[in-house]
């Protein structure tokens, strides 16, 4: 019979572990999100899978936020962010540092994630949109790939929260193989 294990028996990394980790080399923007809850799933998200950093961007709120630690549960304490006020010139300033800007959406050319092949060495910076109005056209324009998540049932997207799961597990796994 399997025994649920207890949190002290999961050894976990505390913060200043966190922070001295080696990073997956990822980064996640956040474009316009409106929902304190889903800017917190993120930073969960981003905690899980070491990720780099978070860039806070438009009216994405900041912690520290009562709301984003309900869903955060402290993962704001070990995971860096940044607010930047425009995501499109964060994107390109990027680019001009050699990341390889992923924008997350539905659109011309899209490349499907599950055909994705990130490069061995090469760091990613991936863009969830506006839980309306995606990402921006304008980072959509400016990024050099977009993903598009499979999806074969009724509905047009996922939740910002799942879909940033979802693609940060895939990168993840595919990065860690190599």
């Amino acid at each position: 019979m399997n025994r649920k294990l207890k949190n002290s028996e999961l050894n976990r990394k505390s913060v200043a572990e966190f922070k001295d980790s080696e990073k997956t080399p990822l980064l996640i923007i956040l474009d316009n999100i409106r929902s304190l809850n889903n800017i917190g799933s993120v930073f969960r998200t981003a905690d899980a899978f070491l990720v780099q950093k978070i860039y806070l961007c438009g009216i994405t709120a900041q912690p520290p936020h009562r709301e984003i630690q309900k869903t955060a549960l402290g993962a704001t304490d070990a995971v860096d962010w940044e607010y930047v006020e425009d995501t499109v010139t964060l994107s390109r300033k990027l680019k001009q540092q050699g990341i390889h800007v992923c924008a997350i959406e539905q659109a011309e050319d899209a490349v499907m994630l599950n055909d994705f092949k990130p490069e061995k060495g090469k760091t990613y910076a991936i863009v969830f949109g506006n839980e309306v109005k995606g990402v921006q056209q304008g980072v959509v324009s400016e990024s050099d790939t977009v993903l598009e998540i499979p999806q074969f049932g009724t509905k047009h997207s996922l939740n910002i929260s799942v879909s940033c799961g979802v693609v940060v597990w895939d990168l993840f796994s595919k990065m860690n193989v190599q």
